[in-house]
């Protein structure tokens, strides 16, 4: 662990970062304004930043984390949610187990219902907003899009019996834009667990007052689950177990927005099971194969102490965590897509997963590639649009959502009706 002095050394560094690092399109101060029509950002804010591989974290203001963020220097800002993970020990006594999946025939009825077209029209709505930031006025306006869309699938494809089990919610934030959560309730008298697929639903440009459209970070990732959802509701799903539809923001400003949700949850005790995130769905790099990506850092923290566990008391695998839960997203992969997955690191806590984990909850996060070869050179620009590039694929996006769709049902349960 660094000290102190350390740390502010690295955070003066932060603060003096040259213009120059930054291009022409990108400079935070030189021709662009500090302010912008509709958003309310003061980059003089002070904020509480835990910075990557720190367990203390430092007060910077808005304006030096956002430097930070484009100098690869990655964090968590903690102003808001500083205990996340004060409970996490109690989690640790009792770690879910995951079966072998063994509801093949309900997968894949729903799986070829899911249409490429309902992407591509979701995706350009989803991105006509001059950004989706989450102190601006169009990322509120994009959020309440995205609540409304939930709304009218879920009016058009859920039985009126089903409508009575699912909940549409805002959840509210000290900024405008909110996160959405979608439940659908379990049929189970008896399992309180909750299975959780996300993606967020903010943007940014590298200087948060510029056009950030956002297709693949995370448009994409926003939409693949939204088709799996749609697609879950007109087949009648009835999971045993919760699932929920959660759609971050914020996630772009420090994982602010996963933050605050794991921590209600936290607060409240709710028995998370199992959480994926889906966070760039849509690039296939040219001359690369296609693949999916299975993070395999920063991920279910219980799966090494499980397996440590079993090895010292002399129990097999199978009797007690038959797999971890990013091993059983592997399964899935084989079992219901039609692109084999390759293990890849973010090197850091790249997505909302990570918010979950930091909670103690077992997550797990899927992502377009190989991290290196992920859509690193449009993405928080002005050119993170659907038609920058060939490479940009609602075929491969459609992939996730079958993976989606194949992480309800095998871990919240179906007995679908004959």
């Amino acid at each position: 662990m660094k000290t102190a002095a350390l740390l502010l050394a690295l955070v003066s560094a932060v603060v003096a970062t040259p213009l120059s690092l930054f291009d022409n399109a990108q400079s935070p101060l030189g021709d662009f304004p500090t302010t912008y029509p509709g958003f309310d950002l003061d980059l003089s804010a002070p904020r509480l930043v835990q910075l990557d591989g720190q367990d203390e974290p430092v007060t910077m203001t808005e304006l030096e984390k956002i430097q930070a963020k484009v100098r690869g220097i990655r964090f968590f800002d903690v102003t808001e949610t500083p205990d996340l993970g004060s409970l996490a020990h109690l989690r640790a006594v009792q770690k879910p187990s995951y079966p072998a999946p063994n509801n093949t025939q309900a997968v894949r009825s729903i799986i070829d219902t899911l249409e490429i077209q309902n992407l591509r029209d979701g995706l350009d709505k989803f991105t006509s907003f001059r950004t989706r930031y989450y102190r601006s006025e169009t990322g509120k306006e994009s959020q309440r899009w995205l609540l409304s869309k939930i709304t009218e699938i879920t009016e058009k494809f859920a039985s009126d019996s089903l409508k009575d089990e699912i909940s549409i919610q805002e959840f509210p934030h000290s900024w405008a834009q909110s996160s959405v959560i979608v439940r659908i309730n379990g049929t189970s008298p008896t399992d309180d667990g909750v299975v959780v697929i996300g993606a967020h639903l903010d943007s940014t440009n590298s200087w948060p007052f510029l056009p950030a459209p956002g297709a693949d970070d995370d448009g994409s990732g926003s939409m693949s689950i939204l088709e799996a959802y749609r697609g879950l509701v007109a087949a009648g799903f009835r999971p045993e177990r919760a699932v929920e539809f959660h759609w971050y923001s914020a996630e772009e400003g420090g994982l602010l927005g996963s933050q605050a949700v794991a921590r209600a949850y936290e607060g409240r005790n709710v028995n998370v099971v199992a959480m994926s995130q889906y966070d760039m769905t849509a690039w296939v790099k040219r001359g690369t194969r296609e693949q999916v990506g299975i993070i395999t850092d920063f991920v279910d923290p219980e799966s090494v102490f499980q397996s440590m566990f079993a090895v010292v008391l002399g129990f097999s695998p199978s009797s007690t965590h038959r797999c971890s839960l990013t091993e059983y997203n592997k399964k899935l992969v084989e079992l219901y897509l039609n692109i084999p997955w390759v293990e890849t690191k973010c090197g850091y806590a790249c997505s909302d997963h990570a918010s979950w984990r930091k909670g103690g909850y077992p997550s797990v996060f899927t992502i377009e590639a190989t991290f290196e070869n992920s859509n690193h050179g449009n993405i928080h620009s002005a050119n993170d649009r659907y038609d920058i590039s060939d490479e940009f694929s609602f075929e491969h996006m459609l992939e996730f959502s079958k993976l989606a769709v194949s992480f309800a049902i095998e871990l919240g349960g179906w007995k679908k009706a004959d």
